[in-house]
């Protein structure tokens, strides 16, 4: 039975004695358990039915506190974490033999983050391990902003979900890497490429995936809703399904073809914060609809949206194979 509740004791008495729980970040909620004992890592790979290639993200209150996991920091990753941890910000780290191989895919490099949430913060400040957390519904779904929506996807699966309210950021963290004197964005999130440059400099954006990632999110068989998504013109959909079946996921404005009860706007006033805050909601609940597509349109690629972006270009990659 899974319990829903603000007990922080209750959530780290689980989570030392080696269960998981679910825990809120400004991101999305995440999926716990204690990133050094490997039961509790495997675990987390089989509630989530998550590939073993895939790696995790740890988190911590304090770099310092982990340091015994990782070795030197380069200097630019420093100064991006100075700037923007706690946050939306996860920083890939040579690890050294006490970070679980099963944690980084056989990879050298560990992904680190300090979340900013105050309940998430204070557990974790509780603990004196860190925590593995990817998002915590199964491998390949929507990622959860929601206690309730943890839930709806893995009840009886877990002992608690620790309640923490709406995420704030809605989107994944952006994760960043430093390698060959380059700052790489290998995954686009809540901290927007333009906020990096402005500190770095130009940097490289990675944009295409790979069957066996350096970091988490690389794939492209992320973030769909079972029903299937396109990024066809509406106009084009509608010469092909009924109109009572068709969803539409719009950034500013609906459209008058398509039922009412049936279509969500990101943000009416074209706010890309209040779009990525509302973006895995609204893909949620179109997925609970009695619908035969969704249709989603891009947002504009700057900012949060290009985050935006390629979380929708993902999500209809999926969609297509699955018809394939």
């Amino acid at each position: 039975m899974t319990l829903i509740g603000s007990d922080i004791l209750r959530a780290r008495g689980l989570l030392q004695a080696g269960k998981l729980v679910a825990i809120p970040t400004e991101t999305v909620y995440g999926l716990a358990g204690n990133a050094i004992n490997t039961r509790a890592v495997t675990e987390i790979f089989r509630v989530k039915d998550r590939p073993f290639f895939d790696p995790l993200i740890i988190h911590t209150d304090r770099l310092e506190k982990i340091r015994d996991y990782i070795l030197e920091i380069p200097g630019p990753l420093e100064e991006l974490a100075s700037r923007f941890m706690p946050g939306p910000l996860t920083i890939l780290v040579h690890k050294t033999a006490l970070m679980p191989d099963l944690i980084t895919a056989g990879s050298s490099k560990v992904a680190i983050r300090i979340p900013d949430h105050p309940i998430t913060f204070e557990l974790l400040r509780q603990l004196d391990f860190p925590l593995a957390a990817p998002s915590a519904n199964p491998f390949g779904y929507v990622s959860p902003t929601s206690a309730q929506h943890v839930y709806d996807q893995l009840k009886d699966n877990i002992p608690y979900i620790l309640e923490g309210g709406p995420c704030s950021v809605g989107l994944e963290s952006t994760i960043i890497d430093f390698d060959q004197g380059q700052i790489q964005v290998l995954r686009k999130g809540g901290i927007t490429v333009e906020e990096i440059e402005k500190i770095t400099g130009p940097v490289q954006v990675m944009e295409r995936s790979t069957s066996r990632p350096s970091a988490p999110g690389m794939l492209d068989q992320h973030y769909a809703p079972s029903i299937t998504l396109t990024l066809q013109p509406l106009q084009q959909i509608l010469s092909q399904y009924s109109p009572e079946k068709i969803g539409l996921l719009a950034f500013e404005k609906g459209h008058p073809e398509i039922k009412q009860e049936n279509q969500l706007v990101l943000s009416v006033q074209g706010h890309l914060t209040e779009a990525a805050q509302n973006f895995f909601h609204h893909l949620r609940e179109l997925d609970k609809m009695d619908l035969d597509i969704i249709v989603a349109e891009l947002v504009p690629d700057k900012g949060l949206g290009r985050a935006i972006n390629d979380k929708l270009r993902r999500a209809a990659i999926k969609s297509k194979n699955k018809l394939a």
